[in-house]
C-alpha cells in the first residue's frame, strides 16, 4: 500500500496531512482506483477526474457533519477510499461488496445516496434548510458534472436555491462530457464561459488582489458588471441568485484548497465551477474517454481491454436494426437522453445524423419531444434505460398514450443490470406502464424476436409501443440481414408442449425457463411451455387454454412480479374464476442490489435451477431427485 494512502483511515488523518503532501496523496488515490479497476471493473474515468477535487472537499470541510452529496455518484471512488472504504474498495460493485454508488447505508460519509443524474443540488437544499431549522452549523455541498446540467430537475433545483438564499454550495465539475460528448446549448454556454480569456483573466487579479473578505464583497458589483460586459449575457448562475465563482483548474489542489477555503466564509447559495479531465492521470482514458467510463477489465500496464464474448449484444440488434428501417421509412428519427453509445443509436447518427438526437440527460424532454414528432408525422424511436425511464412516466401518459401516438419506446436494461445495483435495476418498467391505456408492451426472447418487433412497431396505424429487453449479449442467433417478419400483437409463442403444468415466460427469462423445463421433460415431468413475448395486450386465448387445463401456472419473469406478468396473469383467471394456482418468479417486492446477473437471478428465483426445483417439488415422485 502507497506511503501516504495507507495512513488515510477517515477524513480526519487526511486533515493532519500538510497542504504540500496533497498532490502525492491524490497520486496514490489514483494509483489505487487504476489497479483496483483493472481487475474489479467500475466506473474509472469519472472518478479519475475528480481525485484532486475529492481530496480538497474532505480536506477542507469537516465531513461527515458537514455534507457532500455527489450527483450520479459513479465519480465517488475516491470519495469511498478515503471515507474508511479503501480495504473494501475490491468488493465495489460485487454480490455482497460495497456499492459502485454512494449509499445511505453503507457510510455515515454518504449522507445522500442514487446513481441518477441531476438530482444532488435539490437534495443539498433539503439537507441544508433542515439544517437551519435543526439549528446546525453544517455546510452543504452538491458536486455536480456539467452532463447533469442537461436534466431539468437540476434547473428546478437551481431555481429554488437561488431564491431561498440556503446556504448551499454547489461545486460545477465542468469535464465536457458525461457518457459521450455533451450536447446543448448549456454545454455551448459554459463552453463559452470556460473561454473567455480575458473575463477569468480579470476576475483572477481582482480575486487575488482584495484579499479580505469584506473588501471583496464590495466589489463583486464590479466584477458582475464586468462579466456582462466581457460575456455579453448576464451569468445565468448569478441570474439565478447565484454567487458564481470561477472557473478554476480542478487539478490544482492548492487552488482548490485555497478558494474552497474562503467560500466556507461566504454564506448564500454559491457556485464554484471547476475544469476537469475525465480520465485524468490514465492515457488510454483520457484519449478515448467514452470507452473507459466503464471500460471492463483491462491490463492495468498496457491498457489492452479484456476482450468479450462475440455474441451480439442485444443494443447492436436495436442499433443495426434501427438503421435498416430508417433506410426503407423516411419518417423514422432516433431519439436517446444523452446514452447513443450505451443505446447504440451512434451507429444511426454516424450515417443519419440529420435525423438523430441526443437530448442530454433529460428523459421527460426525450419523451415529449418524440410525441411531438410523431403529432408531426414522424416515427420516432425513443431509446431510454428502463431506470431511467421511470423519469418520464407522467410523459408517457399524458404526452402519448392519451394521444395514441406512434412513439416506439425502446427500453435498453430491461430487469437486472447486475453491477450498477439497485439505482440501475430495470425492474418496474413492465408493471409501471402495463395500467396505461393504448401501450403495447412487448419483451422479446432472442435477438430475431427484437429485430422483428423494431419492424412492427414502425408500421402503419400502430399507437404506443414499449419494446424492453435485457442489457448483455443474445443468445447467438442469426438475425442480421434476415428478412422482416411481422409479429402478430398480443400472440404468445407455444414452445413446448406437456400435460402437468404450464410455464409462461416473457422476455429473455425464456432461456432459463426451456432449458428447466427441458431437465424436466428427462425427468418425467412433462410441461407446457409459452413464450407469451406480450404483456399487453395478453394472449387471452392461450391464458383461456391453460386456464382450463392446468390446475397449476408458473410465470418467470425479468421484473418486478408485484404487478408485472405474473400479477396480470393472476389477474386474468381471478377475473374468469379459474380455479388456477399462479407461482410468481421474477424480481421480489424489494430492492436488488448489486451482484453479477448469474448472481442475482439466482437470488431472486428465476434461474434454471431454481425454476427446475420449483417446478419439480411440485411432483416429487417423478423421476430422479431434484439436483439429480
Amino acid at each position: 500500500m502507497a506511503a501516504l494512502l495507507s495512513t488515510i483511515h477517515t477524513p480526519d488523518d487526511l486533515r493532519r496531512l500538510a497542504p504540500s503532501e496533497l498532490p502525492a496523496l491524490s497520486a496514490e488515490v489514483r494509483e489505487y482506483i487504476i489497479s483496483q479497476c483493472s481487475e474489479n471493473p467500475g466506473h474509472l474515468g469519472a472518478s479519475l477526474g475528480v481525485v484532486e477535487l475529492t481530496v480538497a472537499l474532505h480536506y477542507v470541510f469537516n465531513t461527515p457533519d458537514d455534507k457532500l452529496i455527489w450527483d450520479v455518484g459513479h465519480q465517488a471512488y475516491a470519495h469511498k477510499i478515503l471515507t474508511g472504504r479503501r480495504e473494501a474498495f475490491p468488493t465495489n460493485r460485487c454480490y455482497g461488496g460495497l456499492s459502485g454508488f454512494p449509499k445511505r447505508s453503507e457510510s455515515d460519509y454518504d449522507p445522500f445516496g442514487g446513481g441518477h443524474a441531476s438530482v444532488s443540488v435539490s437534495a443539498a437544499l433539503g439537507m441544508a434548510e433542515a439544517a437551519k431549522l435543526q439549528g446546525l452549523a453544517q455546510q452543504t455541498i452538491a458536486i455536480i458534472g456539467d452532463g447533469a446540467l442537461t436534466g431539468g430537475l437540476a434547473y428546478e433545483g437551481l431555481n429554488n436555491a437561488g431564491a431561498s438564499k440556503a446556504n448551499v454550495l454547489v461545486v460545477l465539475n465542468d469535464n465536457n462530457i458525461s457518457i459521450d460528448r455533451n450536447v446543448g446549448a448549456i454545454h455551448n454556454y459554459l463552453v463559452k464561459m470556460t473561454t473567455s480569456a480575458r473575463y477569468n483573466r480579470m476576475k483572477r487579479r481582482v480575486w487575488d488582489f482584495f484579499g479580505n473578505n469584506r473588501v471583496r464583497r464590495a466589489v463583486q458589483s464590479f466584477v458582475n458588471t464586468t462579466k456582462i460586459a466581457l460575456l455579453r449575457r448576464s451569468n445565468l448562475f448569478e441570474a439565478l441568485g447565484f454567487r458564481y465563482f470561477g472557473p478554476i483548474d480542478g487539478h490544482d489542489l492548492t487552488q482548490l484548497a485555497k478558494t474552497l477555503q474562503a467560500l466556507k466564509h461566504i454564506d448564500g447559495p454559491k457556485v464554484l465551477h471547476v475544469i476537469t479531465t475525465k480520465g485524468k492521470g490514465y492515457k488510454p482514458a483520457e484519449e478515448n474517454q467514452t470507452e473507459w467510463h466503464a471500460p471492463g477489465k483491462y491490463d492495468r500496464t498496457t491498457g489492452e481491454r479484456v476482450a468479450q464474448s462475440g455474441l451480439s449484444r442485444y443494443q447492436d440488434v436495436f442499433g443495426e436494426t434501427i438503421i435498416e428501417l430508417a433506410r426503407q421509412n423516411s419518417r423514422i428519427v432516433g431519439i436517446t437522453p444523452a446514452m447513443p453509445t450505451g443505446c447504440s443509436l451512434n451507429l444511426m447518427m454516424e450515417e443519419m445524423p440529420e435525423r438523430t438526437f441526443d437530448v442530454g440527460i433529460a428523459e421527460e424532454h426525450a419523451v415529449t419531444f418524440s410525441a411531438g414528432l410523431a403529432a408531426a408525422g414522424m416515427v420516432p424511436f425513443c431509446n431510454i434505460y428502463s431506470s431511467f425511464m421511470q423519469r418520464a412516466y407522467d410523459q408517457v401518459i399524458h404526452d402519448v398514450a392519451l394521444q395514441n401516438l406512434q412513439v416506439v419506446f425502446c427500453l435498453d436494461r430491461g430487469g437486472l443490470v447486475g453491477e450498477d445495483g439497485a439505482t440501475h435495476h430495470g425492474a418496474y418498467d413492465m408493471a409501471a406502464f402495463r395500467c396505461i391505456p393504448n401501450v403495447i408492451i412487448a419483451a422479446p426472447m432472442n435477438e430475431a424476436e427484437l429485430r422483428n418487433m423494431l419492424y412492427t412497431a414502425q408500421l402503419p396505424g400502430r399507437g404506443p409501443t414499449l419494446i424492453r429487453y435485457p442489457r448483455g449479449r443474445g443468445a447467438g442467433l442469426a438475425w442480421r440481414q434476415q428478412k422482416f417478419v411481422p409479429v402478430a400483437v398480443g400472440k404468445a409463442r407455444l414452445l413446448h408442449e406437456g400435460v402437468e403444468v404450464a410455464v409462461l415466460s416473457i422476455g429473455d427469462t425464456g432461456h432459463q425457463a426451456a432449458a428447466a423445463v427441458g431437465r424436466l421433460a428427462a425427468d418425467g415431468v412433462h410441461v407446457t411451455h409459452y413464450d407469451m413475448r406480450f404483456l399487453k395486450p395478453l394472449d387471452e386465448d392461450v391464458l383461456d387454454t391453460v386456464g382450463r387445463r392446468f390446475p397449476t401456472v408458473v410465470t418467470v419473469e425479468n421484473g418486478a412480479v408485484t404487478g408485472g406478468l405474473g400479477g396480470a396473469v393472476a389477474e386474468f383467471f381471478t377475473t374468469h374464476r379459474y380455479p388456477v394456482k399462479v407461482v410468481r418468479l421474477g424480481i421480489p417486492d424489494r430492492f436488488i442490489e448489486q451482484g453479477s446477473i448469474a448472481q442475482l437471478q439466482t437470488e431472486c428465483g428465476f434461474d434454471e435451477e431454481s425454476i427446475y426445483k420449483e417446478i419439480k417439488g411440485m411432483f416429487p415422485a417423478a423421476g430422479r431427485r431434484v439436483g439429480g
